[in-house]
C-alpha cells in the first residue's frame, strides 16, 4: 500500500459537480485529486461511442438557460466562479417544448410569456392564480434553504383546477423528482425557474462539451484526475476521515474529502451501513433511437414532450419493469443551432422499476430490454409523430445500467429524497456534492459543487 503526500482536498467522483468543485479549489492553489472509478468522467451525463456514433447518456438539455451577456442567474454565476466563457459551452436554446395530457397540450419555451399565454388559453379562469404561484415562487427563491413544505400543498394554494396542477408538475417531476408523487417547495421553486422561467438549452457537440472543457480547466489550474481509481472505503478516526483507501489498496490522505457519490453511497463507504439503505430514490428506462432523417421532416418540431395518458399524473415506481403511462420524448436535432445537427435521434424516457430489472437473469435481461423498448417508443408516439419507419440503431439503458456505471443505489437519478442543502455529513472533513446535495440538473450539479467549496473548503470555511 501506498500512502501519499497529503492533498488539500480529495473528491470522488468525476461528474459535473466534483469537477466544478475541483476547479474552483485549484483555482485557489489548492492540492486537489478527483478519484473515477471508472474510465471515463461525467457520472449521470457522460458519452460513450456505439456503431461510430457518439451519443450522450443522461442529458436530454441543459436547465437555466441564459443567453450571452446575461449576467444574472445559475448559468452566469457558474461561468463566473470556474473563469469559463459563455463560448466555451455554446449552448444553442430549445425550439420549444410541450407537456401533452389527453385533450390539452401546453407549449413553453424559454420565453415565460409562451406559457403564460397558453395557460390563459386553455385554463382562463386559473390565470391570475397562476400569476400568484408564480409570484409566490419568485420570492421563495430568493430565500435560503429547506422549506420541508409539500410542494402540492402549496401549489394548491394557488392552483385550484386539478389538471393544470398535475401538467405543471409533470416536467419538474421528471427532471429532479427524488420521491414519489411531491417534492419540497423548495426544489420545486429552483426546478420551476430552471425548466420555465429560465428554459432548456444545449451545445452542438453534446454532453462531451462541456465535459472536455472542466477537465481542461481542471488540469490546466494543476488538479490531479485519476480514472480507474475507485474507492473501497472511508477510513474513520474518531469525528473525521482518516483516509481514503482505493480498490487496489492504494491509501490517500487529505484535509478534507468531498464525495459527489451520493449521501448513501458515501455513508456505505464510511461503513455507516445502517444509514446508508436508500428510501425511495426514482428511476428510469431510457431508450435512444437514431433515425435516417431529422426528426421535422417526420412532422416532430418540439425539443420536449412530457406527456401523460390520463388527467392524473402518477410519479411513482411502477408495478412492472416500466410505466409507460407516461414519459419524456426528447429530439437532440430541436434545438436552435446554427446548423444542422445530422442524423435523427429520439430519446424517449420512462418510469422503472430498479428490484425487478436486477431480480432478471442475464437472458431475461436481454429479452426485456427489446420488449420494453417497442413497448415506451409505442407509448410515446400516442404523443409524437410516429418515427419507428425511420429508426436506424437503437439503445436501452435500464435501472441497472445506472447503478453499474455510476454506483448509484437502486438506479436512482436524483439521488436520496431527504436532501442535505448544506453539504455536511457527520464527519468534520467530510462533506457531498451534487444532487443529494439538492441541485440537480447540469447547471445545478455544477453549482452544487461550487457552493459545497466555496462555503466549507474556501475562506476557512469548515473541515480546515
Amino acid at each position: 500500500m501506498v500512502i501519499s503526500e497529503p492533498y488539500d482536498t480529495i473528491i470522488i467522483g468525476a461528474g459535473m459537480s466534483g469537477l466544478a468543485a475541483g476547479i474552483r479549489l485549484a483555482h485557489y492553489d489548492q492540492r486537489v485529486c478527483i478519484l473515477e472509478r471508472h474510465t471515463t468522467i461525467g457520472g449521470l451525463n457522460s458519452f460513450y461511442r456505439l456503431g461510430g456514433r457518439v451519443l450522450d447518456v443522461g442529458l436530454h438539455a441543459v436547465t437555466n438557460y441564459a443567453p450571452k451577456g446575461d449576467r444574472r442567474g445559475p448559468l452566469a454565476r457558474l461561468l463566473r466562479q470556474l473563469r469559463i466563457r459563455w463560448d466555451d459551452f455554446a449552448l444553442a436554446p430549445q425550439v420549444g417544448s410541450e407537456i401533452a395530457f389527453p385533450g390539452v397540450r401546453l407549449r413553453f419555451s424559454n420565453d415565460m410569456a409562451v406559457f403564460e399565454s397558453e395557460i390563459e388559453k386553455h385554463f382562463p379562469d386559473q390565470a391570475d392564480n397562476f400569476r400568484r404561484l408564480v409570484a409566490a415562487i419568485v420570492d421563495y427563491d430568493q430565500l435560503d434553504g429547506d422549506s420541508g413544505r409539500s410542494a402540492r400543498a402549496e401549489v394548491a394554494r394557488h392552483v385550484t383546477d386539478p389538471l393544470l396542477a398535475e401538467m405543471i408538475f409533470c416536467p419538474l417531476l421528471f427532471y429532479g423528482g427524488a420521491r414519489e408523487h411531491d417534492m419540497d417547495f423548495h426544489h420545486f421553486c429552483v426546478m420551476f425557474r430552471a425548466i420555465f422561467m429560465e428554459g432548456l438549452a444545449r451545445p452542438f457537440a453534446g454532453v462531451r462539451l462541456i465535459l472536455n472543457k472542466l477537465v481542461r480547466q481542471f488540469k490546466s489550474l494543476g488538479g490531479e484526475l485519476r480514472l480507474r481509481a475507485g474507492v473501497r472505503r472511508i477510513a474513520v478516526n474518531g469525528e473525521r476521515v482518516e483516509k481514503v483507501v482505493l480498490e487496489d489498496g492504494t491509501e490517500l490522505t487529505a484535509r478534507r474529502v468531498l464525495s459527489s457519490a451520493g449521501w448513501h453511497e458515501t455513508m456505505r463507504l464510511c461503513q455507516q451501513e445502517d444509514e446508508s439503505r436508500l428510501e425511495g430514490g426514482m428511476s428510469f428506462l431510457e431508450s435512444i433511437s437514431i433515425l435516417d432523417t431529422e426528426p421535422k421532416a417526420l412532422g416532430h418540431d418540439r425539443t420536449i414532450v412530457f406527456f401523460n395518458d390520463s388527467n392524473r399524473f402518477h410519479y411513482e415506481t411502477p408495478d412492472e419493469l416500466v410505466d409507460t403511462r407516461s414519459g419524456m420524448v426528447c429530439s437532440p436535432n430541436n434545438f436552435a443551432y446554427d446548423e444542422p445537427l445530422g442524423e435523427g435521434c429520439m430519446r424517449v424516457s420512462s418510469l422503472a422499476n430498479f428490484e425487478r430489472w436486477a431480480a432478471l437473469d442475464e437472458e431475461s435481461y436481454r429479452v426485456a430490454k427489446l420488449r420494453w423498448y417497442d413497448r415506451t417508443v409505442a407509448a410515446a408516439v400516442r404523443f409524437v409523430p410516429d418515427f419507428r419507419s425511420a429508426v436506424i440503431a437503437t439503445d436501452v439503458f435500464t435501472p441497472r445500467t445506472i447503478t453499474r456505471f455510476t454506483g448509484h443505489q437502486r438506479g436512482a437519478i436524483y439521488g436520496a429524497p431527504r436532501k442535505r442543502h448544506d453539504g455536511r455529513t457527520h464527519l468534520d472533513n467530510l462533506f457531498i456534492c451534487g444532487a443529494d446535495q439538492g441541485l440537480v440538473g447540469i447547471v445545478g450539479t455544477l453549482l452544487s459543487g461550487i457552493v459545497v467549496a466555496n462555503r466549507h473548503m474556501l475562506a476557512g470555511g469548515a473541515g480546515d
